[in-house]
């Protein structure tokens, strides 16, 4: 009879700890793009750091962790080459996760995450301490970061577009408004699934600027309007459904209150309102959320992921009414909501 090793608590709480030391080493990695240099052919490590400016022998010690992890392999006469894994770290790949790795292993990220004993002794977002001012404030003035905030978002966007598209049933609905839908992934995902269907991106100015591509890329541009603007202050009016991926998560309950106050204002009398966001409970699928619920203590405006209790709440508080909770494939479900 074989037998499950289990490793001893010391070695897991040693593996929790160092953890940080793969995700640092993943966001060079991605921060760098070798998964790109290495996407036609295996490449040396001279040939690397000559493509990256790295300082050769250290970029071996990345690498040979890397290969540890299965990120990369060392083929013939010391040329590397992507595992399966490593090819979602390319950034042209459907289901990239190159941006999102490389916020997570970035300066940014990482100052903040460092006074995460700020937020846990008092309640205030780390990244203000640090930065001086709230995240969302800070990316309007540093565009590099920004690009990398918006990468990061579209990077983990596709695979929980796919999920709730083949989960939720969007038929009935002729006018969806996705409101801070970013670069438009989700909404692109959906109108690719519902022809009949429309769309508006409704997105602060300088993203919705920058937003066009992806719907050309999916070849439903002609269905969509893309309208700027603040969603603390108003959304597109006249939709029969509003969804909102990933982001009533990133806010307070009196904002998120404001947020989805806006939406009930704005929608048809018969409409929907769709939360996208991780339902905390007791399943071991629900880890994913209470990490992210960290994340949201440490860099948010008081953000946090919410139980189906403290959803329902919210939505009462804002006139609206918790339908059901549609559970996805991935670690996001989607929470309908219609009026009292």
């Amino acid at each position: 009879m074989s037998t499950v090793h289990v490793p001893p608590p010391a070695f897991q709480i040693a593996d929790m700890v160092l953890a940080k030391i793969k995700t640092h080493s993943l966001g060079v990695f991605a921060e760098l793009r070798i998964a790109d240099l290495l996407a036609g052919e295996p490449r040396s490590l001279k040939a690397l750091a000559g493509a990256t400016g790295a300082h050769a022998p250290s970029l071996g010690r990345l690498l040979r962790l890397l290969a540890a992890l299965g990120v990369v392999a060392e083929a013939d006469a010391g040329l590397y080459r992507l595992t399966e894994a490593g090819q979602l770290l390319r950034s042209d790949v459907p289901g990239s996760l190159r941006g999102i790795a490389a916020m997570f292993g970035g300066e940014v990220h990482s100052r903040a995450w460092a006074r995460l004993n700020h937020s846990v002794m008092t309640g205030a977002p780390a990244f203000d301490t640090v930065f001086g001012m709230p995240i969302f404030e800070y990316l309007a003035t540093d565009p590099n970061a920004a690009a990398m905030f918006d990468d990061a978002m579209t990077s983990s966007s596709v695979a929980q577009a796919e999920a709730v598209v083949d989960t939720y049933d969007f038929s009935g609905i002729s006018r969806l408004v996705d409101v801070a839908g970013g670069h438009g992934t989700l909404l692109a995902t959906i109108l690719q699934r519902y022809p009949s269907l429309s769309g508006v991106l409704f997105e602060l100015p300088h993203v919705a600027a920058g937003t066009g591509r992806v719907f050309d890329d999916a070849g439903v541009r002609d269905r969509v309007e893309i309208v700027s603007g603040d969603f603390l202050e108003e959304v597109p009016s006249g939709a029969d459904a509003y969804i909102m991926k990933r982001i009533i998560h990133d806010w307070d309950d009196d904002r998120a209150a404001t947020i989805l106050g806006n939406c009930r204002v704005a929608m048809a009398p018969s409409g929907r309102i769709l939360v996208v966001d991780a339902v905390l409970d007791e399943s071991p699928s629900s880890l994913y959320g209470k990490m992210l619920d960290i994340e949201m203590l440490a860099l948010t405006p008081h953000g946090k992921e919410r139980t189906e209790a403290e959803l329902r709440d919210l939505l009462a508080r804002s006139g609206l009414r918790l339908v059901r909770i549609v559970r996805t494939a991935s670690p996001l479900s989607v929470v309908e909501a219609c009026l009292l």
